[in-house]
């Protein structure tokens, strides 16, 4: 039986709790200063914070970051919206980001919110990768945002995609 995701999130969580259990056992049975004792608990807690932050980066769950300015385009998955049910959607896009020209190795799945013109796009790089036509993708922020960048909240900033194909390898002459 493969575990699932909320079986693996419950079992660090009881793997955490039972940490802080032996922690406070500890805690309370010597007589350290009580410095040593707030370092500690602030030590273990810091931790399980960067665990978990760390956790959510690698284990494949989709990535709420913006999509990197250029990047290879892998595939995509529409999850479209059920207003009956109260489900705004999602599109979950898998992407190789570029770094001097070339994609980088590990590739990286992003959550997008839901919208008609991005599904359309996506899916039209996607039929044109599956013919062969590696599709290549790039990000700029959409104009006519007024105010000041730092009075919007972070993530909010609407991105426009746009997807090309992909420049075929030139061979050197001989």
């Amino acid at each position: 039986m493969i575990p699932t995701v909320s079986s693996q999130l419950l079992l660090l969580v009881l793997v955490y709790a039972l940490l802080a259990f032996l922690l406070v056992c500890l805690l309370l049975a010597t007589r350290w200063h009580w410095g040593v004792k707030g370092a500690a608990v602030l030590l273990v807690s810091g931790f399980y914070a960067l665990s978990h932050n760390t956790l959510q980066g690698i284990a494949g769950w989709p990535s709420d970051d913006a999509l990197p300015p250029r990047f290879v385009l892998l595939s995509a998955v529409f999850d479209e919206p059920r207003p009956g049910r109260n489900h705004p959607g999602a599109i979950f896009i898998w992407v190789n980001p570029m770094k001097d020209n070339k994609p980088l190795e590990m590739p990286r799945v992003h959550r997008l919110p839901y919208e008609k013109d991005l599904a359309r796009i996506l899916g039209d790089g996607i039929k044109k990768a599956r013919d062969g036509n590696t599709q290549m993708g790039s990000t700029e922020p959409v104009r006519g945002q007024g105010g000041f960048a730092w009075l919007r909240p972070t993530g909010n900033d609407k991105l426009q995609l746009k997807l090309s194909d992909l420049p075929r390898a030139q061979l050197p002459e001989k």
